[in-house]
């Protein structure tokens, strides 16, 4: 193996190994969105990055290397529908090196500027065999993608796309927690702990938070499981003093 090609894979090695504990560290969605645009376009040095994220079956631009204020989370495209639907219907990245505009799968989209861009990587975000989303590199001029990057970049997909699919779970749960039936739970709960736990509000609600995380449930669900305790201990201590 030649100099250049170990230097090469040192670099890929140290890229996912980077890859591996920022998206660890990562929390909400939004953090964990830019640390793809980030780390594919450091493994491909392009001029735009697209993330699409499958939600209720439609793929939703949720993220962009270049701005794009009025389109972020507003784009929807159907599954099969233009390169990037045909990539996660199928599950195969897709790597065009010249116009890219040309190929019968393309779909212009006036609002873009990047569409007019001459090649394109498209790769699948994938957990486990589940579809999560896709990565749009692409380049304004000609430009070949050589296997290493294909694979560097549909490796980045796999390592993010179980973060992701947890990411879009957890705001999921948030969004349960702002009904109120929840809130009134969590507010009743937070209560329990600040009395138990001698923790002031935020805490207490932080720590709901963390449990929520740790055991993959809602914070209403957690919450209810508080209330629970505490009223068996209630009737425990009624018990005991009887």
């Amino acid at each position: 193996m030649s100099n250049h090609s170990e230097s090469a894979n040192q670099r890929d090695l140290e890229l996912l190994h980077r890859i591996g504990e920022r998206i660890a560290a990562a929390d909400p969605l939004r953090s964990i969105l830019d640390l793809v645009v980030d780390f594919a376009s450091s493994a491909v040095k392009c001029d735009s990055c697209f993330v699409y994220i499958l939600e209720e079956g439609n793929l939703i631009l949720r993220a962009s290397k270049n701005p794009h204020p009025d389109l972020l989370n507003r784009l929807k495209l159907r599954l099969g529908q233009g390169i990037t639907g045909w990539v996660a219907e199928n599950g195969k990245p897709v790597a065009i090196s010249d116009n890219a505009g040309l190929d019968p799968r393309f779909q212009l989209f006036d609002e873009l500027p990047e569409d007019r861009y001459q090649s394109l990587l498209s790769v699948p975000l994938l957990s486990r065999d589940r579809m999560v989303g896709v990565i749009n590199l692409q380049h304004r001029e000609p430009y070949l993608h050589s296997q290493r990057e294909i694979n560097l970049v549909a490796v980045i997909g796999f390592l993010v796309g179980p973060e992701i699919e947890r990411a879009i779970m957890e705001a999921e749960k948030a969004k349960l927690s702002e009904l109120p039936e929840a809130r009134r739970l969590v507010d009743r709960a937070k209560g329990i702990l600040q009395r138990d736990l001698r923790i002031d509000e935020e805490e207490a609600y932080l720590t709901l938070q963390r449990q929520s995380r740790q055991h993959k449930k809602s914070m209403k669900e957690i919450a209810e499981a508080i209330l629970l305790g505490d009223q068996i201990k209630a009737a425990q201590d009624q018990s005991i003093s009887c």
